[in-house]
């Protein structure tokens, strides 16, 4: 796991040594992601520099160093990421007569490159990854980013430079380098909570998007030219969707639960080769405890596991954790955190995402991955099981909710839905104690009772300003693709929060959370082949009974009693809400100045300052949609 950046002058005035000062600058801002070494090639007859970080995991012996050139010496890439399979295609090269220097993934998918082809060599791979890829020979410069978007890729334009790298720091750091806001980003994170790539924060810079590449011939590339219209998809989840379910699985429920098994087993098989220290996050829910439980029947010897709690009870699982590594027999360590440790790293988050993003569990994320890096260098996560196999709660009660509503006549369902959504959390949460956040839950349902088309109920569910609060109309629109195959309601969010939340959400924090700590995150639940094969799955292997995941049930089952996790799923959450009218209220109220506001010009002041007036007085669920405000204000302050 490493980090990269680069430039191409496209009109070099600069001298070779500056241009190499510059590329060291930029690499500079990145060493968080690569504190083992760092590396700069400049191209000879090229404006090209390329420069990277790394953090040793495989090979760690100056035989894995990057920016690395071909034994042709045709390509040079700078990597981030890991092949999983990077020894079978080794063998296979091998077969061919291919000899290697050392025994980097590196190095295998360089000689694939050469052997195959960029096409044919990022079909055969198995992994989380981006890259740079120079072709010395044709002047072409390739990009690509992994299938389900696991690692970062940014590109754009800093004056005459085309600039990139795996994060936006390493881009603002080159000198011609305008941070002009992108207002269609703006609205898009204000409603979602982050940026959708390709968009991103700035104007004329974008996000590789999960799953494309791009090559850009150098000799023709003009100052400015518009990079979308050069990426393109290499695998396509909406075309697949459409392959499997022509190609349904036809077995019986046990035999899909032993096959899903013995996938998934392979799946944390390859994430568990390293030559540094592994171990794996554990918070007690099902997909980290299932992930835990396969690592733990092939490791020799007790796996590391880690979590962390919270001294406020309803937002503490740490027990659970603890009772199953027991009954797993992982070498486990818990940290319980305090509120001072949670706002502790509420400063960190502009430097650590660059740009605006707001899910709170950020927070957690980085504390957890700051306590396991006391240890490990590598730790798996179980991440993805809610995208592949339905585990989110709009997925199993929002076709419910939907079903029943359409019975409804409309002014009876607006009546309700305002109603609901005017009453305070905390009563709402005391109709049903037992449930961790009614309240909340509740007033989402709420939400979406008026609306009219499945669209609209997605849209509803994940957004948190509706319309987003800018002065301008708001002309964001979110891209819901849809494939040919008639697919459930439940289906579409699937697919819907794997192209979309997935990327642009999840995997954006745990990528910034953990490499800020130099630690590598590896998620079995997130290999392609566990996507493809849940999608030729009949739904009710999924969801049934209103729960999600019963497949990855039926295979924890076979390794930890249900009573030590069936419960209501809580996630990774942090008391935000109650903080803001409490610690972080002065922290709020300087960042939500109305003058300040107006002066920016950005959001819209009254609408902002009325919602914090609400959530001081108690009145709905505001937190969310005031924490992306916040966040942005943050960042804003941070960095322009």
């Amino acid at each position: 796991m490493c980090g990269f950046t680069g430039f191409f002058a496209l009109k070099a005035t600069a001298s070779r040594s500056e241009l190499h000062v510059m590329g060291q600058k930029m690499s500079d801002t990145i060493i968080h992601r690569g504190p083992d070494s760092g590396n700069l090639w400049q191209d000879p007859d090229t404006p090209l520099v390329l420069a990277h970080r790394r953090l040793s995991i495989i090979d760690l012996t100056k035989d894995g160093e990057q920016p690395m050139t071909s034994s042709s010496e045709r390509y040079v890439i700078v990597f981030n990421g890991e092949f999983y399979n990077f020894q079978n295609l080794r063998r296979d090269l091998e077969a061919k007569g291919v000899k290697f220097k050392g025994r980097s993934d590196t190095e295998v998918f360089l000689a694939a490159v050469e052997q195959w082809g960029l096409n044919q060599a990022l079909q055969k791979t198995n992994g989380m990854f981006s890259f740079a890829l120079w072709d010395r020979k044709d002047k072409v410069l390739h990009f690509a980013r992994d299938r389900l978007g696991k690692k970062p890729l940014y590109v754009g334009w800093a004056g005459n430079h085309l600039v990139f790298g795996s994060e936006l720091k390493a881009l603002r750091a080159h000198p011609e380098f305008e941070a002009q806001i992108n207002a269609y980003a703006l609205q898009g994170f204000l409603r979602m909570n982050y940026i959708e790539a390709p968009e991103t924060i700035y104007y004329n810079i974008w996000q590789l998007p999960a799953g494309h590449r791009m090559s850009l011939d150098l000799s023709t590339l003009r100052t400015g030219d518009d990079l979308l219209d050069e990426m393109k998809a290499y695998w396509d989840p909406v075309r697949l969707v459409d392959d499997s379910k022509a190609n349904m699985v036809n077995k019986h429920e046990d035999k899909i639960v032993d096959d899903f098994e013995r996938l998934l087993t392979t799946c944390v098989s390859d994430r568990m080769i390293s030559d540094v220290p592994l171990g794996a996050f554990l918070s007690g829910g099902i997909d980290s405890s299932a992930v835990v439980a396969l690592m733990q029947k092939q490791a020799g010897s007790a796996v590391k596991t880690y979590s962390i709690g919270f001294e406020e009870e309803a937002y503490n699982e740490a027990q659970y954790a603890k009772d199953i590594a027991q009954h797993l027999g992982t070498d486990h360590h818990e940290h319980i955190c305090t509120g001072q440790d949670a706002l502790n790293v509420i400063p960190k988050l502009p430097d650590m995402y660059d740009e605006p993003f707001a899910d709170m569990s950020a927070i957690p994320t980085f504390l957890v991955s700051e306590f396991a890096r006391r240890d490990v260098t590598v730790a798996l996560s179980g991440d993805g099981g809610d995208e592949m196999l339905g585990g989110y709660v709009r997925h199993t009660m929002g076709p419910k909710i939907w079903k029943t509503m359409r019975m409804m006549p409309k002014i009876v369902r607006s009546g309700i839905s305002g109603t609901l959504q005017r009453l305070p959390e905390g009563p709402l949460d005391r109709l049903r104690p037992s449930q961790p956040q009614f309240g909340y839950k509740l007033q989402k349902a709420a939400r979406i009772m008026s609306l009219n088309t499945q669209e609209e109920v997605y849209e509803r569910l994940i957004c948190k300003w509706l319309p987003a609060p800018v002065p301008d109309k708001d002309i964001f629109e979110p891209v819901l693709p849809l494939p040919r195959a008639d697919l459930s309601f439940a289906e579409k969010m699937m697919l819907w929060d794997t192209v979309g939340y997935l990327p642009n959400d999840i995997l954006t924090k745990v990528d910034r959370a953990s490499m800020a700590v130099s630690l590598e995150a590896r998620a079995p639940l997130l290999d392609h082949r566990v996507f493809e094969y849940c999608w030729r799955l009949p739904e009710h292997v999924k969801i049934r009974d209103q729960k999600g995941k019963w497949l990855l049930r039926q295979v924890l089952k076979k390794h930890v009693p249900e009573k030590l996790f069936e419960r209501p799923k809580q996630g990774f959450a942090i008391p935000v809400a109650d903080w803001l009218r409490g610690p972080l209220r002065e922290w709020a109220e300087d960042l939500l100045d109305e003058r300040s506001l107006k002066q920016q010009g950005y959001l819209d002041a009254k609408t902002v300052r009325d919602t914090w007036t609400r959530h001081l007085d108690g009145q709905g669920r505001n937190g969310e949609a005031l924490w992306a405000v916040l966040m942005f204000q943050a960042w804003h302050k941070r960095w322009m």
